[in-house]
């Protein structure tokens, strides 16, 4: 079910992108960029994360048997709480580890390899960089553990917030300037990702003043940068996306080094 409804988010941002510039066709896009952009979305919530999920249910299945649903009766608050720990704020280090150490970068850089902002670009990542992902690993087994039921609801809120935080139908802009929604969006920019925080990791040049990217690595909590030092706030957007001082590469090599050099 959760599929379908994430599907629907993305159609709709998809939709307010094409009113408002285009979908299919960006200002910066480059050769290769929709190729890259259609087979990672296919691939990655199709294939890949599922795989990882019942791979590592199957994992927990053989080392712990007796553990099967053991925390089905756990409150829906606390087990929201354990997804926020072991699936969000995981997937915060790993972002952020992507960004540090080179090898990982390999793997994010079709991420960042697209010079715009778009839906398009939210499952966009090598595909080894998702098999490896420890926080899908961890859901998995949250998921053996008997949280099914609140991962459905956990995965359709947050992927609502990186859908609509990656678009360029700037949903935050517009509210920055109602004078009376001010505290509001001051809270909630520092609670979740949002287009502005986000676009400000994407930008291509630091000397901008805007670009973020060694920092704002959250994904549905902002918070996490908030709470470990990497966040910048300044309701302003890149006026460029990109990588900065590195050569562009294919699509093939962004999806699929190591094996594609």
């Amino acid at each position: 079910m959760e599929k379908f409804v994430v599907f629907g988010v993305f159609l709709a941002f998809a939709l307010l992108e094409a009113q408002r510039g285009g979908f299919f066709k960006k200002a910066a896009q480059r050769k290769g960029d929709l190729a890259a952009d259609a087979v990672s979305y296919v691939l990655i919530p199709g294939v890949i994360a599922p795989l990882v999920i019942f791979a590592s249910n199957e994992v927990a299945g053989a080392a712990a048997p007796q553990w099967a649903g053991s925390l089905s009766n756990l409150p829906w608050y606390a087990a929201v709480g354990l997804f926020l720990l072991f699936d969000d704020m995981v997937q915060y280090w790993w972002h952020r580890a992507s960004h540090t150490f080179p090898a990982l970068y390999n793997l994010h850089r079709a991420h960042h390899s697209a010079e715009y902002m778009s839906v398009r670009i939210v499952y966009r990542n090598n595909l080894f960089y998702y098999l490896f992902m420890p926080n899908l690993w961890f859901s998995g087994i949250l998921i053996y553990l008997g949280l099914g039921w609140v991962y459905v609801g956990y995965v359709i809120v947050k992927m609502t917030v990186i859908i609509g935080a990656h678009s360029d139908a700037r949903w935050d802009e517009k509210l920055y300037a109602v004078r009376a929604l001010r505290p509001v969006m001051w809270l909630l920019e520092r609670v979740i990702s949002t287009p502005s925080t986000h676009a400000m990791h994407h930008g291509k040049h630091l000397a901008d003043g805007v670009t973020h990217y060694k920092g704002n690595y959250g994904n549905l909590l902002f918070f996490w940068d908030v709470l470990f030092g990497t966040a910048k706030i300044t309701r302003a957007y890149p006026p460029e996306f990109g990588i900065e001082n590195l050569e562009p590469i294919t699509a093939r090599r962004q999806l699929l080094w190591p094996l594609a050099r």
